[in-house]
């Protein structure tokens, strides 16, 4: 009887166990709505100008201040098509912030660029490497739609040491493109949004930003043959 309990047990938990596995995200079966398709991984920010962004947080909250430091991920490799480009651009430093919270409440950190940053096409997956320094704080991409209009993507818990590449799929129902209105396709990169954990939001907290880049459908903006009409008249 009691044999037949632990297999009860077993089979329950492994199905769950095995949902509960990370997976990784494959940016050629998000969203197809086409038969032809072009991806291509593009940079979006390297992080390299500290004047192009701004930080804030509630001011009863703490104090939050940022900086440009040396360093960056071992582990990031270069972009396929820029190699073959022959595009060698800096990356050298890295966008680091630094909240001194007054007291334990919930307060988010906004890490916002000065203008929204365009990305071409039509956006598979966002990607940034984080130094979360083991925090349960959340992480948060702040877009705009083809519209406009904001949307908040949850990127993960930053639960981890070092650097680590965290990344986000952009959901179909995110509108990209208007076939009717046309201009061009794609996203605007608003910023990061860090909601703290609140039995951890006390002291001093750093976290440090580098290298982001998009997975991105570009078969329309690249893929014109020379006797195709423009819609522009």
């Amino acid at each position: 009887m009691k044999r037949l309990c632990y297999v009860v047990v077993l089979l329950t938990i492994i199905p769950t166990m095995l949902i509960a596995q990370p997976q990784e995200i494959d940016p050629g079966r998000l969203g197809v709505d086409a038969a032809q398709q072009r991806l291509q991984e593009i940079s979006v920010s390297r992080f390299e100008d500290p004047g192009f962004w701004r930080v804030s947080m509630t001011l009863d909250s703490g104090v939050i201040t940022y900086r440009r430091l040396e360093g960056g991920p071992m582990e990031a490799e270069p972009i396929e098509a820029e190699l073959e480009a022959g595009i060698d651009e800096q990356n050298r430093y890295v966008l680091g912030v630094k909240a001194e919270f007054f007291r334990r409440r919930a307060s988010n950190i906004f890490i916002e660029a000065a203008r929204p940053i365009p990305i071409p096409g039509v956006v598979k997956t966002l990607s940034v490497w984080v130094v979360g320094r083991n925090r349960n704080h959340r992480l948060n991409v702040v877009l705009n739609d083809y519209f406009g209009n904001p949307v908040v993507l949850p990127m993960g818990r930053m639960n981890f040491s070092g650097w680590q590449q965290m990344e986000v799929a952009i959901p179909p129902r995110i509108p990209q493109e208007d076939l009717y209105i046309g201009g061009d396709r794609g996203l605007q990169f608003v910023g990061f949004l860090i909601e703290p954990d609140l039995l951890q939001s006390y002291g001093s907290y750093y976290v440090y930003f580098d290298d982001m880049r998009a997975v991105t459908d570009l078969f329309a903006e690249e893929v014109r043959d020379p006797d195709d009409m423009v819609d522009s008249w």
